[in-house]
């Protein structure tokens, strides 16, 4: 299994655990951290602070804020370059 397909794995399991109830105090301020870590830049920033509202209120868990991220990163975000490639 290649490197994007491991942070695809780790990114369903990190929004399972936004599942969890109660834990919103401590996993919403450790998602935005962790978000920024496997996700670098502008785009990393703005879905830590995505993550970070959306684990924040209440009943919003069911976002999966970064398997969302992986999608934008691996699949949108490589078309736009393929797209630049092609002129």
């Amino acid at each position: 299994m290649n490197k994007k397909y491991k942070k695809l794995v780790l990114s369903i399991i990190l929004d399972a655990v936004g599942f969890i109830p109660f834990i919103d105090i401590v996993w919403a301020p450790l998602s935005a951290y962790l978000m920024t870590k496997m996700y670098k830049g502008k785009q990393g920033k703005i879905a830590a602070v995505i993550s970070f509202i959306e684990e924040a209120i209440p009943f919003s868990d069911v976002i999966p804020t970064f398997t969302i991220m992986w999608i934008y990163s691996y699949v949108i975000n490589k078309e736009k370059v393929e797209e630049i490639i092609e002129f």
